[in-house]
């Protein structure tokens, strides 16, 4: 998920009356939704501040997310 993110995708997410997230979905750069990107994966990759949201917006990659995700053969 974190690659996608880092790529240029972007984390949609439907909150609740209370503030707190109920559910996410995963967009690509291209559109495509990610089909394992899960509420607990989108909860750790937060506590660790590896993507962030500002002003109601979807969540993308931080700094310090980008400098966390390893480069793979296939995500040139």
């Amino acid at each position: 998920m974190l690659h996608v993110l880092a790529q240029g995708g972007a984390v949609h997410f439907k909150r609740l009356p209370n503030g707190k997230v109920s559910s996410v979905i995963c967009f690509t750069r291209n559109g495509h939704v990610l089909s394992d990107c899960t509420l607990k994966t989108f909860e750790r990759l937060r506590k660790r501040r590896f993507i962030k949201s500002e002003n109601g917006r979807p969540y993308r990659a931080t700094r310090v997310g980008l400098l966390a995700v390893n480069a793979q053969q296939n995500n040139r």
